[in-house]
């Protein structure tokens, strides 16, 4: 399988990820807060997309945008929280 690309939009204070792979669309939704703070609001995996790490790799690029860009992520989304528990080592990057 080819790297997937995941798209970053951003319009005023909302912003999401997506991924588009077969006609299908996954998305991880987020508010900017501040320059330096992001709320992760939702992140929605179409039925066509499950169990693929579609939502694992949207949150991976959030995980690497804010490494990059210096931001900390409220996790709001119950799923970017749970993945936030799974991963220690991106305790940093967290405010909780």
């Amino acid at each position: 399988m080819s790297e997937r690309v995941i798209e970053r939009e951003i319009e005023g204070s909302k912003g999401r990820y997506v991924l588009r792979e077969g006609g299908a669309e996954a998305e991880l939704t987020y508010t900017i807060s501040s320059a330096t703070l992001v709320i992760a609001d939702h992140t929605g995996v179409p039925d066509a997309m499950r169990g693929t790490g579609a939502g694992k790799a949207l949150v991976s690029r959030l995980i690497a945008d804010a490494r990059a860009d210096g931001f900390k992520i409220i996790p709001l989304c119950p799923f970017v929280n749970a993945e936030r528990r799974k991963h220690p080592e991106w305790a940093d990057l967290f405010q909780t």
